[in-house]
């Protein structure tokens, strides 16, 4: 499979710059990968297609204020910094990116905050990810923590091209997020209003949760045409053990198990074994879908529009059919749907 399978235009306007005024109110495209058909519904429709004792899967990493914006020591020249993870927790090691790259040496001083209440040291230049600081800061590591996050702002990706509001807040993050750690938000989760896990919950349909820290890995630009090359970024992920057994009882019973995003597919797969049953694990993960692949876990997948040349796009049309994947898009373009983390959703069954 090529890079180029995956190119499409994508008109600037259907790139979602904000939420829906509802999370489920915004549309939803139903594909069904057997058929090809394709139906239009809105999102809270979603759980026409399920029965009671079917399982959904979710996500439920939590998104930190990981853009921060400090300056350079001598000069005073506004820097970028983007946290991507802690590294050392007692020594406050920190590895980030940084704008503009080409004017951080390691040595550099960076002050945050209007009293440059948070320091940080460059200790690393060369990492294959960037940059790692080391935070000067004398109090305990929670209220460093705290103090680092007050100064943070919601990292909305580079494609909602608006400054961020107060409501980015809440609605960059699902109602269900709990385990931080995560630079994006699991948008396809995003779409679960209250109302409507209540609905679930009525209903008799299963919830269970994994944890999968979403990175930029998730968008960074492949620069290789053959897929087999390219190498995914590393995602801390989490599956516990009753998680596990919920996902092999329901893959038993022949029950519907949906996975709510790329990211639980992704999880999933990476601890799947013989004949769908999943194990507890808690480490790491760079696995990397595309097409032609065969799923053992889950047989539904919600998923939001993605971008071209994107390793969700990938996931979606390894999952979903390339050929059928590629035409639904065709057909949303078409149809005005929005695309992006802040865009509509698509059920493939």
């Amino acid at each position: 499979m090529k890079l180029s399978k995956f190119k499409f235009k994508l008109p600037d306007e259907l790139i979602a710059q904000h939420p829906s005024n509802h999370r489920d109110e915004s549309r939803l495209m139903v594909l069904h990968r057997k058929t090809g058909e394709i139906e239009h519904r809105t999102f809270k429709d979603v759980l026409e297609y399920f029965n009671e004792e079917d399982l959904f899967i979710f996500n439920d990493t939590k998104v930190f204020p990981a853009r921060l914006f400090g300056n350079k020591e001598k000069t005073g020249a506004q820097i970028e910094v983007f946290l991507l993870r802690e590294l050392n927790h007692e020594m406050r090691l920190w590895d980030v990116l940084v704008e503009p790259a080409r004017k951080i040496r390691i040595g550099n001083k960076l002050y945050f905050g209007e009293d440059d209440s948070i320091v940080a040291e460059v200790i690393d230049n060369t990492t294959s990810r960037g940059r790692t600081l080391r935070f000067l800061f004398d109090g305990t590591h929670d209220e460093f923590k705290k103090g680092l996050y007050a100064l943070g702002e919601t990292p909305l990706p580079r494609n909602i091209l608006r400054e961020v509001e107060p409501e980015d807040a809440d609605r960059f993050q699902t109602i269900f997020a709990k385990n931080e750690g995560a630079v994006s938000a699991p948008a396809a989760g995003m779409h679960f209003s209250r109302e409507l896990m209540k609905r679930m919950e009525i209903k008799g349909i299963d919830t269970a949760f994994v944890t999968s820290h979403m990175s930029l890995g998730n968008f960074r630009e492949i620069d290789v045409e053959d897929l087999t090359k390219h190498k995914m970024d590393s995602e801390q992920m989490l599956v516990t053990l009753d998680t596990a057994k919920q996902v092999n009882k329901a893959h038993d019973e022949n029950k519907n198990i949906c996975a709510v995003g790329v990211t639980v597919m992704r999880a999933l797969e990476t601890v799947a074994g013989t004949e769908g049953k999943i194990k507890a694990y808690d480490g790491w993960t760079n696995k990397f879908i595309f097409p032609p692949y065969d799923f053992t876990v889950a047989n539904s997948l919600i998923t939001n529009f993605h971008l071209p040349y994107s390793t969700l796009i990938m996931l979606t049309a390894a999952f979903g059919d390339y050929d059928k994947v590629m035409n639904a898009y065709e057909v949303a373009i078409k149809e005005g749907y929005k695309f992006g983390v802040y865009g509509d959703a698509m059920l493939i069954l």
